[in-house]
C-alpha cells in the first residue's frame, strides 16, 4: 500500500486513521482572552478526497453550525475513506458578537483569499485559506439567507469547474444557481484553484430552521458519498431531482410602507402572479407587487416593513416550471417531517 501524504494543520500532524481537534488561534479580545477557529479533523485509513465542510464564515449564520454538528455525529463517519475536516465557525468574531460581520464591520466572505498582514478579516481569510482550503481537493460551504431573509435550501456553484456539477446535483436540493465568482469571496479562492466547491444557503440567520438543517446534512452526507468517502448505511432514500436555474431576479419594494407577502417559500410563479402587497399603517395606498417572470421563490424578507427599493423577494427563473412542482413535492415530502436523518 502507498505511503499516504502528511496532514499538518497549525502545527498538529493528523496521521491515517486518526481524529484530532485543533484550535487555530485567530488573536486575543479586548481584555487579552485568546479567540480560536475549532477545528476538527477525522482522517481515514485509507488516502482519498480531502473535503472540508465550513460554516459561521457569515457569524450569524448558525444552521450551518448545526449541521455539521450533527455530521460529526453521524455513524456514516465509521468507516471514513480520505479526509473530512469541519470548521463549525470560521467568523468567531462575528459568531460571538451575533453578527454577520468583523468588529471592524469587514465582511469575511469579501476579504478572500486575505493576507498574514492586512486587516482582521484579511488575517482571519488568510488563516482559513493557508490552513484548510489548501489542504484540500473539495469544498462544502454552508449558509444561511442575510438579515432579515430566509432563504430556501439550495445550491450555488461554479458549474465551470470540473467536477462541481455533478457533486450540485448530489447534494438533494431542488434549486442549483450557476453562481459568479465573486472577488473576494470563499467561492472566488476555489475557482482559481479549480476545486469543486458548493456553497449550500437554507433558512435564516441567528435562527435554526429544521428543515434547512436536515437537507442540509442529507446534502453533505450524499456528496460524501458521491466522493467515496462513505458507505451506504441505513434506510435509503428516494433523490429529490435538481434542476439548474437560467438565472434570477429580485422583486423590489416600489415605495416604503408595509409588506404583506402572498406567496411562500419554494411557490411556483408565472408571470405577473400576485406576490405581495405594499401598504401604509391605515391600510390605504395597497401596491401590488407582481412577478416579472415565471420561476421558484428561494428568498424572502420576513421583516414587514420596507422602503423604497428593499429586496422583497428572490425568483430563480427556469425555462419550464412544470418539473420543479414534482422536485419540491420529493423535497417535502423526504424534509417536512419528523423522521431524523
Amino acid at each position: 500500500m502507498p505511503k499516504l501524504k502528511k496532514l499538518v494543520i497549525g502545527k498538529t500532524e493528523v496521521p491515517p486513521g486518526e481524529t484530532r481537534e485543533i484550535n487555530l488561534f485567530v488573536g486575543k479580545q479586548f481584555d487579552f482572552t485568546e479567540l480560536y477557529m475549532p477545528v476538527k479533523v477525522i482522517r481515514g485509513k485509507v488516502d482519498g478526497p480531502r473535503l472540508f465542510v465550513c460554516a459561521a464564515v457569515h457569524g450569524d449564520e448558525v444552521n450551518g453550525v448545526e449541521i455539521i454538528k450533527r455530521l460529526l455525529a453521524h455513524k456514516a463517519l465509521s468507516a471514513l475513506k480520505g479526509t473530512l475536516i469541519c470548521v463549525p465557525i470560521v467568523n468567531v468574531f462575528g459568531f460571538n458578537s451575533l453578527s454577520r460581520y468583523l468588529p471592524d464591520r469587514r465582511d469575511l466572505n469579501r476579504s478572500f483569499p486575505g493576507s498574514k498582514t492586512g486587516s482582521l478579516a484579511s488575517r482571519l481569510a488568510h488563516l482559513f485559506v493557508t490552513e484548510i482550503v489548501e489542504k484540500c481537493t473539495h469544498g462544502i460551504d454552508l449558509h444561511t439567507g442575510s438579515r432579515y431573509r430566509t432563504n430556501l435550501p439550495q445550491i450555488r456553484a461554479c458549474l465551470k469547474v470540473k467536477g462541481t456539477r455533478r457533486l450540485a446535483h448530489e447534494f438533494d436540493v431542488p434549486v442549483i444557481l450557476d453562481a459568479d465568482a465573486i472577488d473576494g469571496t470563499l467561492r472566488q479562492v476555489a475557482y482559481e484553484r479549480r476545486m469543486p466547491l458548493l456553497v449550500f444557503e437554507g433558512g435564516e440567520p441567528l435562527r435554526y430552521n429544521e428543515v434547512a438543517i436536515r437537507s442540509g446534512l442529507a446534502g453533505v452526507l450524499s456528496v460524501m458519498k458521491s466522493l467515496g468517502m462513505t458507505r451506504n448505511k441505513g434506510k435509503r432514500h428516494r433523490k429529490v431531482t435538481s434542476f439548474t436555474a437560467k438565472g434570477s431576479y429580485w422583486v423590489r419594494a416600489p415605495h416604503g410602507g408595509i409588506v404583506i407577502i402572498k406567496k411562500k417559500l419554494g411557490s411556483i410563479v408565472k408571470k405577473n402572479d400576485l406576490l405581495g402587497i405594499v401598504s401604509d399603517p391605515l391600510g390605504n395606498d395597497n401596491i401590488e407587487v407582481r412577478a416579472k417572470k415565471k420561476g421558484i421563490i428561494i428568498c424572502h424578507t420576513h421583516l414587514p416593513l420596507v422602503n423604497r427599493g428593499d429586496a422583497i423577494i428572490h425568483v430563480a427563473t427556469f425555462e419550464r416550471t412544470k418539473p420543479l412542482i414534482k422536485s419540491m413535492e420529493q423535497f417535502d415530502d423526504r424534509f417536512e417531517d419528523d423522521e431524523k436523518i
